[in-house]
């Protein structure tokens, strides 16, 4: 991985609580938090500033502008939720541009996995334990648990396997 072991190891205690928020609203309530799209942005813009070197600092924010845009045109094209698309760019500064294949992968990977458990879940014990979970009943799946989940694994393994 190309993401620096010293990056990911601060980034991880900050992200992985939003990352654990962010998935559990989505599936509460079919949304992604605007503070915790903002919270998102002030971790890295702060611990950023000890995690990397401040020319890289200045540069990952490009990552976000970057993937802004195309979650605006996602969502304006009904592919993607606003929210999503803001969670996306707020977590893009935190991913190393040498990882983008690996994080394509997976997400690929992550994706299908939250899907089978969501819709596992569905049909479980769960639902009676959160029945009010509005993503039980919505026709579209909460993709929070999957974008959530992407960032912390992405982090994670980034801690252990990292340059």
């Amino acid at each position: 991985m190309d993401i620096s072991a010293f990056s990911a190891l601060v980034f991880l205690p900050f992200v992985v609580p939003i990352c654990i928020y962010v998935a559990f609203s989505d599936m509460r309530d079919m949304r992604i938090p605007n503070h915790m799209v903002i919270l998102l942005f002030v971790v890295f813009a702060l611990v950023g500033l000890i995690a990397l070197p401040f020319d890289v600092y200045g540069w990952r924010y490009l990552h976000m502008v970057v993937v802004l845009i195309a979650g605006i045109a996602l969502n304006a094209g009904g592919v993607m939720g606003a929210g999503d698309a803001k969670f996306a760019a707020a977590a893009a500064p935190l991913v190393h541009v040498g990882d983008l294949r690996l994080l394509v992968a997976l997400f690929a990977a992550n994706l299908l996995a939250a899907f089978v458990t969501h819709r596992i879940g569905k049909h479980s014990r769960l639902k009676t334990i959160a029945p009010h979970w509005k993503s039980w009943t919505h026709p579209k799946f909460p993709m929070g648990l999957a974008l959530g989940g992407t960032l912390a694994i992405y982090l994670g393994l980034g801690a252990v396997f990292g340059r």
